[in-house]
C-alpha cells in the first residue's frame, strides 16, 4: 500500500515539480538583472594595468596569505603549499581548540580528505568509524545505513575530537618548508582601489605587521571580523545546542549516529572516541534557552529530555547532567552572498554556515579546497592580477551544487523534524520518518545526500517531492473528504514555504544552473 500511494502521487508530483519549474523561470529572469547590476557582486577594482602592478609589488616572499587555521585554513595550507606555493597561515591561537562542533566527518568528506591526502589526520586520534543514522520517533526506530557499497572498505564517515583533527592537520601543514604558520590576529585587510593585497596583524607578542600577498583567503570561522568586507552577511540562528559528553555507555546500533525526533526538537547521538559518545538537545530559537546558571538546564535535561532517551543511554545521560559540564552553542545558518574582490577569496564558516544537524560543514569545506586547489593549479604566477582574477571568478558559482544541496538538506530536516502545533507540520514530520522507513531508494537517496556521496540538488528535490507526494497521498487516503482536502492544500503550501525560500536564499540560477553563469562558461580552459 506504501508503494501505491508513492505511484497514486505522480501527477502531484508533477504538479510540484511544474509549479517549482516556473518559480525557477521567474527567478532566473531576476538572477539576470542582479548579474548586470553592482549590487550582487563588488567587481569595481582597478584596471589590469594598475592591478598587475599593485600585486607585483605585494608578490614579496608569499603567495597566500591564510587567515585562520581551523578545519578549512590548515587543510587549505596543506594543500596549496604541497602544490609549491609559499603559504603564511595566521592563526588566533595555535593551542589545541576546544569545541563542540565539527566532530563528525561525512563520507563525502572523507572522500575529499583522501583527495588532498589528508586521511592520515583522523588516524591516532581515536577516531571512530561512522556508517549511517539511527532514526527514534514514538517508540519506533529504523538503522539508515550509507550506500557504500561501490566505495573502498575504508570509506565511511569519521567522528572524532575536533581538537585532536586540527592539530593533526596543522602539524603537517606546518612540516612543509614553504607554509609558515604564525599566531597573530589579523586586524584589517589591505586594500587599494578595490583590490586586497594583504593584510595588518598583529603577532603572539603584540607587534605590528603588514603582510602582503596577490591572494588573501579568509576562513577564520562562524565568528570572522573580517567577512563584513568581502560578503553580505545575514547570520540565523535557527536554534541552540545544549552539548554534553556521555560515558561508560554503548550506542543501541554501534557505529551510528543516532537521532532521536524528540519534543519539541531533535537530540543527536554520535561517539567522539572509543569511550566518549556526544550527545546534542536541539532547543529552536523560539524557546527560551534555559539558564545554565541557576539550575533551570539541569531540570530542563532531566524532566524534559530524559524521558525521550532510549533506555540504553538514560542512566548516562543522568550522569552526564549532574557532572554539570554542559556547553551552549548557537547553531548559525548564513547562505553564500559574496563579493567578487580582486586579490580576497572567502572560505568556511567565515562565509557559508549551515544548520549542524547534519554534519555536513567540513565535506562542504573541503569540498571548496578541492576546487580552488584544481582551479589554481594551472597557474605559476599569481602576480598576474588579470589572470588570477580570471581563473577564481568561477569559484563562488562552481562550489554551489555541492554547498547548496549540503545547506538546504540541513534546513530542511531541521525545519521538517521540529515538532510544530501546525497540523501540516505535523504530517509532513510522519511522512518523512515513514518515507525513510520504506527502504531502497526512499532511504539510499536521501542518506546518499545526506552523506555528501550525491551533490546533485535535482536528486533533492525529487526527494522532497517524493516525501511531500507520500504525504499528501496519504491524507487523501481512503477518500478525499472536504477536511482532507483542506489539510492536503495547507500540506502543499507548507511543503513549498519549507524549501523555497530556503533555496531562494541559496540562488537558484547557480545551484540549479551553474553553467548558464556567464563567469563560468567564460572561464579558462582547465585541464
Amino acid at each position: 500500500m506504501d508503494y501505491q500511494y508513492i505511484l497514486g502521487g505522480e501527477i502531484l508530483a508533477c504538479s510540484l515539480a511544474f509549479v517549482f519549474a516556473l518559480y525557477i523561470v521567474v527567478e532566473k529572469k531576476k538572477a539576470k538583472e542582479i548579474d548586470s547590476s553592482s549590487t550582487y557582486l563588488k567587481t569595481n577594482g582597478p584596471k589590469n594595468g594598475t592591478c598587475s602592478s599593485l600585486f607585483q609589488q605585494a608578490a614579496g616572499g608569499t603567495d597566500i596569505i591564510i587567515v585562520g587555521a581551523g578545519v578549512a585554513g590548515s587543510a587549505l595550507a596543506y594543500t596549496l603549499g604541497k602544490d609549491g606555493r609559499r603559504v603564511h597561515v595566521i592563526e588566533r591561537d595555535l593551542n589545541e581548540p576546544d569545541r563542540i562542533v565539527g566532530e563528525l566527518l561525512q563520507p563525502g568528506g572523507y572522500l575529499k580528505l583522501l583527495e588532498l591526502g589528508l586521511e592520515d589526520c583522523v588516524d591516532e586520534i581515536d577516531a571512530q568509524r561512522v556508517f549511517g543514522y539511527a532514526l527514534y520517533k514514538d517508540g519506533k526506530n529504523i538503522k539508515l545505513s550509507y550506500p557504500l557499497e561501490n566505495f573502498n572498505a575504508d570509506v565511511s564517515g569519521r567522528s572524532f575530537h575536533n581538537g585532536r583533527f586540527i592539530q593533526k592537520m596543522r602539524e603537517k601543514a606546518s612540516l612543509l618548508p614553504n607554509v609558515k604558520l604564525e599566531q597573530g590576529t589579523v586586524t584589517s585587510l589591505v586594500e587599494i582601489n578595490g583590490s586586497i593585497i594583504g593584510v595588518n596583524y598583529k603577532n603572539k607578542s603584540g607587534q605590528e605587521f603588514n603582510e602582503k600577498a596577490p591572494l588573501t583567503i579568509v576562513c577564520d570561522g562562524c565568528f570572522s571580523n573580517l567577512r563584513s568586507s568581502l560578503c553580505k552577511p545575514k547570520v540565523e540562528v535557527p536554534s541552540y545546542f545544549v552539548g554534553l559528553v556521555l560515558e561508560n555507555c554503548n550506542l543501541p546500533y554501534a557505529n551510528h549516529g543516532h537521532v532521536i525526533l524528540g519534543d519539541p526538537s531533535p537530540l543527536l547521538f554520535y561517539p567522539i572516541s572509543s569511550t566518549e559518545i556526544r550527545c546534542f538537545v536541539d532547543v529552536p530559537a523560539g524557546k527560551r534557552l534555559p539558564s545554565l546558571v541557576n539550575g533551570e538546564m539541569t531540570h530542563y535535561l532531566k524532566t524534559m529530555v530524559a524521558p525521550q532517551i532510549p533506555p540504553e543511554l538514560y542512566n548516562s545521560f543522568i550522569a552526564a547532567v549532574d557532572k554539570r559540564n554542559i556547553r551552549v552553542m548557537p547553531n548559525r545558518s548564513m547562505p553564500a552572498t559574496p563579493y567578487v574582490t580582486p586579490g580576497a577569496l572567502m572560505m568556511g564558516d567565515a562565509f557559508n554556515m549551515r544548520h549542524p544537524l547534519t554534519g555536513g560543514g567540513m565535506t562542504v569545506a573541503l569540498s571548496d579546497i578541492v576546487l580552488l586547489r584544481n582551479l589554481l593549479k594551472p597557474l605559476h604566477n599569481l602576480s598576474d592580477v588579470s589572470t588570477l582574477c580570471k581563473y577564481l571568478e568561477p569559484f563562488y558559482t562552481l562550489r554551489k551544487p555541492l554547498s547548496s544541496t549540503v545547506n538546504t538538506l540541513a534546513g530542511l530536516l531541521h525545519t521538517v523534524i521540529c515538532v510544530s502545533p501546525d497540523p501540516a507540520r505535523k504530517e509532513m514530520r510522519e511522512a518523512c520518518f515513514d518515507y525513510l522507513s520504506l527502504g531502497g531508494d526512499f532511504s539510499d537517496g536521501p542518506i546518499a545526500l545526506l552523506a555528501g556521496l550525491n551533490s546533485r540538488p535535482l536528486s533533492l528535490l525529487y526527494h522532497f517531492i517524493g516525501v511531500a507526494t507520500y504525504g499528501l497521498v496519504r491524507l487523501m487516503m481512503p477518500f478525499p473528504s472536504p477536511k482532507r482536502i483542506w489539510l492536503g492544500a495547507r500540506f502543499i503550501f507548507v511543503a513549498l514555504g519549507i524549501i523555497f525560500p530556503i533555496i531562494k536564499a541559496e540562488g537558484i540560477r547557480q545551484m540549479f544552473f551553474p553553467a548558464t553563469v556567464p563567469m563560468c562558461y567564460r572561464m579558462p580552459h582547465i585541464h
